[in-house]
């Protein structure tokens, strides 16, 4: 993992030790994402120059040092992420004849676009990447990012300059950048808690999106950009139609295990010490119990434990690590450990990031990385084998209470709105007596008001949007602003013959996926030079998944059947037999407490006029009935106080 940044002028006005001393400055803001070497390369003629940040993975030597350029003198890259197959790479490139002069993957992308070109190569690339490639001959730059969107890669054009990089704060260095805030943005950053592709924080900065490249030619005064799309997982979801469906659970039992333990086998090979994050889920424990079935000694995991059992995974994690034999460590945060994290945020995000996740995954990063240098997940088993509550419980509830007349859906809702979360939840804990553990649900009472809320909604297209929301009518907050349309919101999105459920897994792994899980851990994992790994994110298994019908996903209410029942090959089924807890923190209990004055300081409701981004009398209104515990407004909050943090920093 690692960190690239570049600008190209076409003004042609900077001599070469203006462009190396600019483009080192720049890189030394993404220190943390390559601890281990640095490198700069430029050109006065064309005005480009390219820097690197590594952390050294695959070939540690100086033989992988970056910039790179291609033997033939052509290419040059600066390049972030992994390609899991290089070495299978590597033998067909040495039947072309072929020399090479390192060990690194980072050569045998460099000789594949020579040999093949970029197409082609880019076909046959397995991993994760973002990369800038510049062809002298053609003087062309290309912007690449792997198919699922697992590396970031921010690009914007000001004038005659063009700036690209891993992070915004490396493009923040550059002169000609400007600080422009896109109000917009805000606006998407409250309905989803994130912002979404190809939308940043600022204007006329935008995000490279999962499966697409950049093409931008640069001719005497001009520089023109062109997408191309190279993978698309719309597509793979249409070639696993009905017709190549696997239909048969022994078939696609194995055919996904054996897949799944290819992928984990391929990003198990490292130059450095490994491991893997730990929650006692299905997907972290499958992917366990697949690295340990393929070591002879014991693997290191890792889990984050809380105090408040709502949202402590740890005990799940310690029983699995003790029946699979690994090397496991586990950290109990105090709430003070974990709220002093949040002060960091800001710069460990570069622009407003609001899944309040993003705490416990910095803090299993960082202990992680006391030991290893690259850690494994289990990311991405949700969207592709139905793990989301919204799948299972959540669409088969509305889909029953939808078919009763509206008169009885609203009064159903009228009942639920006539306790506020905080008491339905002290009703549940007062009857939880007569329920087990192992049925027992967290913050029921916010689950009632969203259900209340759904069950008025006649379409599945609605039902999705207001599950994914935070922040319905954002307008109405961020003043001056107009919603983008996105992923989510634009119901041609959803594919006309794919099962509702379906077409919801679609949606998340497109928008949800790249845009907030995998932020979360490229940027939690990168503050302390981690690299984070997904084995389930691997293309020929995402396109495999999409072959298995929905029946076999999700079945008797429970998602991700399929992978459960290759878990059961492991461990003991009572080990996994449980609600799904999340990753989570307590966000809105330390909203009323630890961080009350914290809060109220950032949405005090004259430094909210002052700024001008918000309507001061809404945010006052919310956090009163927050405060109260008249409602649960926890993440609604949230999305608001972490731009105003950010915004602190700027």
């Amino acid at each position: 993992m690692c960190g690239l940044v570049g600008f190209l002028d076409n003004s042609h006005s900077l001599s070469n030790e203006s462009l190396n001393a600019l483009s080192r400055k720049m890189s030394d803001t993404l220190k943390n994402r390559g601890p281990d070497d640095a490198g700069s390369w430029v050109d006065q003629k064309t005005g480009i120059a390219m820097s690197h940040r590594r952390l050294a993975i695959q070939d540690t030597s100086l033989a992988g040092h970056q910039p790179m350029v291609s033997k033939s003198g052509r290419y040059v890259i600066v390049y972030n992420g992994e390609i899991y197959n290089y070495r299978i790479l590597r033998r067909e490139l040495k039947k072309t004849g072929y020399v090479f002069r390192s060990q690194s993957d980072t050569e045998v992308l460099l000789a594949a676009v020579e040999v093949w070109g970029l197409n082609i190569a880019l076909d046959k690339f397995i991993g994760m990447f973002a990369f800038a490639l510049w062809d002298k001959d053609n003087r062309e730059l290309y912007l690449v990012r792997d198919r699922v969107g697992e590396k970031p890669l921010y690009y914007g054009l000001f004038g005659n300059v063009i700036l690209f990089g891993s992070e915004l704060k490396a493009l923040e260095v550059h002169d000609s950048f400007v600080k422009s805030i896109n109000r917009d943005a805000i606006s998407l950053l409250l309905r989803y808690n994130y912002i979404p592709a190809p939308y940043s924080i600022y204007d006329n900065i935008y995000k490279i999106k999962p499966g697409t490249f950049l093409a931008i030619k640069v001719e005497k005064q001009k520089i023109s950009t062109t997408e191309h799309v190279y993978w698309s997982f719309e597509n793979a979801v249409k070639s696993g139609g009905s017709d190549n469906k696997i239909f048969s659970y022994e078939e696609a039992k194995f055919g996904i295990k054996d897949a799944l333990t290819e992928s984990v086998r391929s990003q198990m090979i490292a130059d450095v010490p490994l491991g893997a994050f730990l929650s006692g889920g299905i997907d972290s424990s499958l992917i366990v119990s697949i690295m340990q079935s393929l070591s002879s000694n014991p693997i290191k995991t890792y889990t984050i434990g809380f105090d408040h059992s709502e949202y402590n995974e740890a005990n799940d994690a310690k029983l699995i690590a003790n029946y699979l034999g690994t090397e496991h460590t586990e950290l109990y945060v105090t709430a003070s450990q974990a709220l002093d994290v949040i002060p960091k945020i800001p710069n460990i995000f570069d622009e407003p990031f609001a899944d309040s996740s993003q705490i416990p995954t910095y803090l299993i990063s960082k202990l992680a990385r006391s030991d290893v240098t690259v850690s494994l997940s289990g990311d991405g088993g949700d969207e592709l084998f139905g793990g989301y509550n919204r799948y299972c419980k959540g669409y088969s509830t509305w889909k029953n209470l939808s078919r009763m007349p509206y008169p009885i859906n609203y009064f159903f809702s009228e009942i639920i709105y006539s306790l506020n979360p905080y008491k339905w939840n002290l009703l549940y804990n007062y009857l939880g007596k007569y329920i087990t553990n192992e049925k027992r649900h967290k913050n029921i009472g916010d689950k009632l008001y969203k259900m209340a809320d759904v069950v008025k909604i006649n379409s599945p297209q609605d039902m999705y949007l207001s599950l994914v929301s935070f922040w319905d009518n954002t307008e109405k907050i961020v003043l001056n602003s107009s919603e983008p349309m996105t992923i989510p919101r634009d119901y041609n999105n959803w594919i006309g013959n794919l099962d509702d459920r379906e077409n919801m897994m679609f949606l998340d792994t497109i928008s949800y996926l790249p845009d907030d899980i995998l932020t979360k851990v490229d940027r939690s994992s990168m503050a302390v030079s981690l690299e984070s790994r997904a084995p389930f994110l691997n293309h020929p298994l995402i396109e495999l998944s999409q072959r298995i019908p929905i029946e076999l996903k999700i079945k008797e209410g429970n998602g991700k059947w399929i992978l459960r029942n290759i878990l059961n090959d492991f461990i003991p089924t009572n080990f996994i037999d449980k609600p799904k807890t999340g990753f989570g923190v307590p966000i809105a209990e330390w909203l009323r407490g630890p961080l009350k004055e914290w809060a109220e300081s950032l949405i005090d409701n004259s430094r909210l006029k002052h700024d001008g981004y918000f309507n001061a009398v809404l945010v006052s209104d919310m956090w009163e009935k927050h405060i109260n515990k008249h409602r649960n407004y926890g993440h609604h909050l949230w999305s608001i106080l972490m731009f105003q943090a950010w915004l602190e920093t700027k």
